[in-house]
């Protein structure tokens, strides 16, 4: 596996394999990986001949008072998960050669950017928007792999790519979770003991809702008040519930077919979001 901290190294090998003929496929991350990242490695690898990975901790997607300097850093422990995973090449860039002093250019979604953990976490997304568009810029893959998990991060990114003519594929998978339903994030390494045996009922409390509206309840905030009512008298402080639809992320109506419940709490000093996806019979 080749490691690359700047973009001139991170070019000379991408253009290597251009000539080639070779098609390359790129996994964004933020390291501290988990098996949802090697799955998108492994997803990637099916799907090209060349697999870029970078890790990178962006300072721009973190508000006031949020964890960056405390962001669970393990590059050697990565390095070698992705040494085992066969990547081709590991990007890890410094906060310099990401950001050129006095940067000026930040990209935005409206609309989406603003909704759910938008509105709590105020530019997080303009953050995420900027940073990802820059890493297609720099390693100029032909497909990008993202996990569900973060739905509205992948929405977001849809959209930026087909908004600006972006030419990356964008391919997601299936959230991957714990054997308790618990999806796996960087940050559960926050959770202590304690919190580690409530963590699965956020997931658990999306199934309830989702089979909710399968049964035929109708879709309104009784619903999503009394999930949260449940997660918070578990120990969760829940940011939010939403039935949404999956096309924009907007307040699901009844005649709606394709439906999102997302979900972010916060359990001890880690702040969980997850997703899930159905769809209803007309």
């Amino acid at each position: 596996m080749q490691v690359a901290n700047t973009l001139v190294d991170l070019r000379n090998a991408v253009k290597t394999w251009r000539l080639a003929g070779e098609r390359i496929a790129f996994v964004p991350t933020m390291g501290n990986l988990h098996a949802g990242h090697i799955k998108l490695v492994e997803e990637a690898k099916q799907a090209a001949d060349k697999v870029v990975v970078s890790i990178f901790v962006n300072p721009t997607q973190f508000g006031v008072g949020e964890d960056f300097e405390a962001y669970p850093r393990t590059e050697d422990a990565d390095k070698q998960k992705l040494q085992a995973a066969k990547v081709d090449l590991l990007f890890l860039p410094s906060v310099a050669e990401m950001y050129a002093e006095g940067a000026k250019t930040v990209i935005s979604v409206k609309t989406l950017s603003t909704l759910h953990c938008g509105a709590s976490r105020p530019g997080h997304f303009d953050g995420v928007a900027t940073v990802v568009n820059k890493l297609f810029n720099m390693v100029q893959p032909d497909l990008a792999f993202f996990g569900q998990k973060d739905y509205q991060q992948l929405a977001i990114i849809r959209a930026m790519v087909n908004d600006l003519n972006i030419p990356v594929e964008i391919r997601s998978t299936e959230t991957v979770r714990e054997s308790s339903g618990l999806a796996m994030s960087s940050r559960n390494g926050y959770l202590s003991p304690e919190h580690i045996q409530i963590a699965p009922k956020l997931y658990r409390t999306l199934c309830t809702v989702r089979d909710e509206v399968l049964s035929g309840n109708k879709i309104d905030e009784k619903i999503e008040k009394a999930a949260i009512t449940s997660l918070n008298n578990a120990g969760f402080q829940t940011d939010y519930l939403n039935i949404c639809r999956q096309t924009d992320l907007q307040k699901a109506e009844q005649q709606d077919v394709d439906l999102l419940v997302l979900a972010a709490a916060k359990l001890g000093r880690s702040r969980l979001i997850d997703n899930i996806c159905f769809s209803l019979a007309r």
